[in-house]
């Protein structure tokens, strides 16, 4: 892998993004070191099925030489979410209503570790982000993802608040962020 090549960055329907799922996964066991036959990445796939089906799902890759560096995807909140349930502190009046264009929710983005701080996951983020029409942007982390939310917050990301992790979540609990797009 040569982290000098030319990256090329494409954004991807989630028709075209199931069609990649095999190479997301894939990326996903290299940026956690984890057996792609894991319960991470198990995990994971699941994960992305899910948002495969939420409303205006979109997936940018960044490529070098063929080769699936690393991916950003996310969807825009349903009115009908349980995103923002049980958020502590208790949020502002009208902060959690959802109309199905309010919020995106950057759900993954993955770097293999060969690219890792390079500077590839910013610029996966500011693609997404870029071409996104809502007001505001939210992601989760989850416990102990201490190094996760300190690059969040260099990136402008504000902490909201802690919601509980539902019934077959990862984990839980999780850390929920803001930023706004507009």
């Amino acid at each position: 892998m040569n982290r000098d090549a030319q990256l090329e960055l494409t954004h991807h329907n989630s028709q075209e993004a199931r069609a990649l799922l095999d190479e997301l996964c894939d990326v996903y066991a290299d940026a956690y070191g984890v057996e792609l036959d894991g319960e991470k990445v198990t995990a994971f796939r699941g994960r992305a099925l899910k948002a495969l089906e939420r409303p205006r799902f979109e997936l940018v890759t960044a490529r070098s030489d063929g080769l699936l560096a690393g991916f950003v995807f996310g969807y825009t909140l349903p009115a009908d979410t349980f995103w923002w349930d049980g958020l502590t502190p208790e949020p502002a009046e009208g902060f959690v209503l959802e109309d199905g264009t309010r919020t995106f929710v950057l759900a993954e983005i993955e770097v293999r570790r060969a690219w890792q701080g390079a500077g590839l996951g910013r610029r996966l983020h500011d693609a997404i982000l870029a071409s996104r029409h809502e007001e505001r942007a939210t992601l989760a982390t989850g416990p102990g993802a201490d190094a996760a939310r300190a690059i969040y917050e260099r990136w402008g990301w504000q902490q909201v608040g802690k919601v509980p992790g539902g019934t077959g979540a990862y984990f839980s609990e999780y850390t929920l962020y803001l930023l706004p797009l507009r």
